[in-house]
């Protein structure tokens, strides 16, 4: 793909994993190529709330965050809501394993402060307020490519081509050349009529620097 991109991206703001595949896009991809990237809200508590075992632990540490995050989008817009998310991962850590709830609102209110965002977008993390907005971002970005995965989900926009695909799932940052092959990669494999699966070895940890 060439010329400027739209790079729709949907995830859940905890997921440590995620983080790692947006500073790969943020730090690496977009300093080297024409990329426009919206940030999305999609929900893990969501995705698996119908599942009998739920692989991300307890589900309502993960809704402060997402709500939050669905406030923040819906007052001030994608960019503001990339500008919280990078300050919610400023130290390094998912804001979801903390030393229990009043810490977890501690971290959201100083997100929002780091991220120059009012204070009070914070009380949403106890509120249901904003839950039909996180379903319907959720439910947007699941469309395009099924319930059968995860966060985050890239839809990269071409001209009238558009490519959807669940990661990728790295435990570092891709750095200089290697994260543009892996970025051209990503895009020319998700793009063939017919693909579904790619997998690589098991999961190592997450590499947060």
């Amino acid at each position: 793909m060439s010329g400027s991109q739209l790079v729709d991206f949907w995830f859940d703001p905890s997921c440590p994993y995620t983080w790692i595949t947006s500073r790969w896009v943020v730090e690496e991809v977009a300093e080297a190529r024409p990329l426009e990237v919206r940030w999305h809200v999609m929900s893990l508590a969501v995705l698996n709330e119908h599942r009998s075992d739920n692989p991300e632990g307890d589900p309502e540490r993960l809704w402060p965050p997402v709500r939050v995050a669905a406030a923040v989008r819906g007052h001030h817009g994608s960019q503001a809501f990339g500008r919280f998310y990078t300050a919610l991962w400023s130290q390094g850590r998912s804001p979801v394993f903390v030393n229990g709830d009043q810490e977890q609102r501690s971290v959201l209110r100083e997100s929002l402060r780091a991220a120059e965002l009012p204070e009070d977008l914070a009380e949403a993390a106890l509120s249901a307020s904003y839950d039909a907005e996180v379903r319907a971002s959720h439910d947007e970005g699941i469309s395009l490519v099924g319930p059968h995965i995860g966060t985050p989900i890239l839809a990269v926009s071409d001209g009238d081509d558009r490519t959807a695909f669940f990661g990728p799932v790295t435990s570092r940052v891709p750095r200089g050349n290697e994260a543009l092959r892996l970025w051209d990669g990503t895009l020319q494999v998700a793009g063939v009529r017919g693909f579904h699966v790619l997998k690589g070895p098991p999961y190592d940890p997450p590499e947060l620097g």
